[in-house]
């Protein structure tokens, strides 16, 4: 552990800890955001209300919105002579998100990442190829700053430029990599055109992220990169990348830094809170923020909480993989559908690629999926049985489509858009 300290802090102590934060958290909202103090008086709370954990189900939720709302920084809770650095979303669907940190957030920020790069194979003195993008993105820097707390050499490389990438990392040999799971497999073809065989590469760890994946694409890419692969969850809302990570030894969930983000668990219908091991919404509390905390944030990411029995020493729960998006859900003639499951019917057979694309069109009240994937054959055998398996293991009828490898759009460094939608336009 990176800091044993906080990471094995006995669950008593934890839990009290977290109150006292929350409490001190939801004051300063009221006392310094008129848009939280309207919300906490529309509900009829104060912050003095919270006076165990299991009040702040009584507390408002926040959404994506709300920022938008009060953009670009009506939910500041503090003076804008105390901001350090600002980041924000890309915009494409209106009004982008905007977050700031102060000095406490940027040393919160580096300290969660330390921990996640820690738990992901990293270790004081490694090189650490940082494939994801800088700039308003909070994936480039935010992964900079904990590497660098960590102790190791980082290469700011970015997304993009693959051809750079490989011969950098053929050069310089790097440890560890950080990048989205479906950019780690464009390197990896790209390396295999150089003759690279996955001994030939430095790489011994990759921390993947930004996208939902599986457990088959982690496979994928274990075998053709030759390193150990694990999952980094974050959201600038509440920070950035760093809210938890895989402990690279297990695998098995990413352990969620509870000493700085409140968790939990909601039913998407009714926005009650579920038990641990319950599969919903996850909902989260940035506790130990100052410049922009955000209180019961509604992140759309459908997973579950895990008890803390680990062979780590960690009292800390661990996220479940994460399902998809209750907004990525896709309901297909009644069935609801993520990308994800899909992709795993894919990988599970071992002869498609996982690089596949999904559209969504209507014929007069019916909703139709085509699945676009790569394959080796284009035969009509190998296209009916993909169909026959999603039918089975899904529970939804498609149409595929095969088309030769390389002819499907790979990513960047960025997020990979998986879905196009067409039904509303038609």
């Amino acid at each position: 552990m990176f800091q044993p300290e906080r990471e094995a802090l006995p669950l008593p102590q934890l839990r009290a800890l977290q109150l006292a934060q929350l409490q001190v958290m939801v004051a300063r909202q009221y006392e310094r955001v008129p848009a939280y103090r309207a919300k906490f008086d529309a509900l009829g709370v104060r912050p003095d209300d919270l006076q165990t954990l299991d009040d702040l189900a009584r507390f408002p939720l926040t959404r994506k919105s709300d920022l938008r709302e009060n953009y670009p920084l009506g939910l500041l809770a503090t003076d804008r002579d105390q901001l350090r650095r600002i980041h924000a979303s890309s915009g494409t669907t209106g009004k982008p998100t905007v977050v700031a940190y102060d000095a406490n957030d940027l040393n919160v920020f580096s300290d969660v990442v330390a921990r996640s790069l820690y738990a992901a194979g990293g270790r004081p003195g490694m090189t650490f190829h940082n494939a994801y993008g800088y700039g308003l993105f909070t994936g480039g820097l935010g992964t900079h700053g904990g590497a660098e707390r960590l102790g190791m050499c980082t290469v700011p490389i970015s997304g993009g430029g693959t051809e750079k990438q490989v011969q950098l990392i053929q050069d310089l040999e790097p440890q560890i990599i950080a990048c989205t799971p479906s950019y780690a497999l464009v390197l990896a073809e790209a390396l295999g055109r150089c003759g690279m065989r996955p001994e030939d590469i430095s790489l011994q760890y990759a921390v993947l992220g930004a996208e939902p994946w599986s457990n088959k694409t982690r496979t994928e890419v274990e075998a053709r990169l030759g390193v150990k692969a694990t999952n980094i969850y974050g959201l600038s809302e509440i920070i950035g990348p760093g809210v938890s990570n895989e402990d690279v030894s297990e695998q098995r969930g990413s352990y969620l830094w509870e000493d700085h983000f409140y968790p939990e668990i909601l039913d998407p219908d009714t926005g009650e809170v579920l038990p641990d091991g319950e599969w919903g919404v996850l909902v989260l509390s940035s506790m130990t923020r100052t410049a922009l905390p955000v209180l019961r944030y509604w992140t759309g990411d459908i997973t579950r909480l895990l008890p803390a029995q680990n062979g780590t020493g960690r009292t800390m729960r661990r996220m479940d993989q994460i399902r998809g998006r209750s907004d990525d859900l896709i309901i297909l003639r009644g069935v609801n559908v993520y990308p994800t499951q899909l992709e795993a019917v894919l990988l599970g057979m071992g002869q498609a690629s996982p690089h596949y694309h999904v559209i969504l069109t209507r014929t007069g009240i019916m909703d139709d999926l085509t699945l676009q994937i790569e394959a080796l054959s284009e035969s009509a055998a190998l296209r009916q049985e993909i169909e026959r398996q999603i039918k089975a293991q899904v529970g939804v009828t498609v149409r595929c489509e095969l088309h030769v490898p390389g002819s499907l759009p790979r990513s960047e460094g960025g997020k990979l858009r998986r879905v196009t939608d067409l039904r509303g336009d038609r």
